[in-house]
């Protein structure tokens, strides 16, 4: 996929970014050589291939689920300038 000029200074402009006189040309290059690149792995055929969340078969120690510390609600909210039923209470900052 080629990329002109317009369309980088353009993208540019939207993205609140300043290029260069001197450099608008290789960015522009440079863009269209990934969008290239991207199209090419579009092109590749995954049909069988599994889909995976890992390269690798590893899997997580995992600890178990118990509760491991004290409940210091009543300590934590003992400077709180306002606490009802356990909970901060905050002002209101959006209307």
């Amino acid at each position: 996929m080629a990329v002109d000029r317009g369309t980088i200074e353009k993208l540019a402009e939207l993205a609140r970014i300043q290029i260069s006189e001197a450099n608008i040309d290789d960015v522009t290059t440079s863009i269209s050589e990934i969008l290239g690149l991207v199209d090419q792995l579009q092109a590749a055929n995954t049909d069988n291939v599994a889909p995976m969340a890992h390269p690798l078969d590893a899997v997580q120690r995992l600890r178990a689920d118990q509760v491991t510390e004290n409940n210091q609600r009543e300590d934590l909210q003992a400077c709180a300038p306002e606490v009802e039923d356990g909970l901060f209470l905050v002002p209101q900052v959006i209307d």
